[in-house]
């Protein structure tokens, strides 16, 4: 985005709605940071502009900075997936695509979140420990796309320094991999330019208890009491 500095009367009305704080107040006008701007879009959607100064410019939807707004603008889709959105719809729809079975666990990365953004390169620094070991990952995911080669984990050159409101790695491990994929994920977290969230996914018992709880406890991670809970309304219903 950018603002018509011909136009910009310096209101600053649009300052507060940026989540990168992208837009900068100059002596007369406001301008919006071009290398820190992920294009979410929230500026132009949001602020009521008087003098309507905020614009989209065409070099926006150009390559490679065009994967800043189909990763932060949820209104955008990923031509890759066909899908909107940073990632997938990882366990939301699960009751009825059955994609995470019994058996196993789904992780999900998501760096930038919440609120700071990343620069693209910076996934990196997890996603080549975690290729190392030999992790595939999700191949719907629109983060996939832009590696390199998966068996690396390595960014394409041209988007590494892209910045994005947020990017998720998602990958699928054998429950029995557990503590030593999470070993290896937060022996490198502390290398990690950004901050990161991350989601575990994990099927109830029967008996409606979740043993991944205690084994992540006994490893010294703390799980949030908040999740997201697929409470198995979808159909036809999928169990495998």
């Amino acid at each position: 985005m950018k603002i018509n500095q011909e136009l910009c009367v310096g209101c600053g009305q649009c300052l507060p709605y940026c989540p990168m704080g992208a837009i900068e107040r100059r002596k007369d006008t406001s301008q919006i940071n071009w290398d820190e701007c992920v294009e979410c879009g929230i500026c132009i959607r949001q602020v009521k502009c008087p003098v309507n100064a905020i614009y989209e410019p065409k070099e926006t939807m150009e390559w490679p900075r065009s994967v800043r707004k189909v990763f932060s603008d949820p209104t955008s889709k990923h031509e890759n997936t066909g899908v909107r959105g940073r990632g997938t719809e990882e366990v939301k729809s699960n009751d009825v695509t059955a994609r995470f079975k019994r058996g196993f666990f789904g992780i999900a990365l998501e760096f930038g979140r919440p609120g700071v953004g990343t620069r693209l390169g910076d996934v990196e620094v997890i996603t080549k420990v975690l290729a190392e070991e030999g992790i595939a990952f999700e191949v719907a995911n629109p983060l996939t796309f832009l590696m390199e080669d998966v068996r690396t984990g390595i960014i394409k050159a041209e988007v590494r320094n892209e910045k994005v409101l947020s990017g998720i790695v998602e990958f699928v491990i054998p429950q029995e991999n557990l503590e030593q994929v999470c070993t290896k994920i937060y022996e490198s977290a502390g290398k990690a330019n950004c901050i990161f969230s991350w989601a575990l996914i994990s099927r109830f018992e029967p008996d409606g208890k979740l043993p991944v709880i205690e084994r992540l406890k006994k490893i010294g991670i703390k799980p949030s009491q908040n999740m997201k809970v697929n409470v198995g309304l979808g159909r036809p219903l999928r169990e495998d």
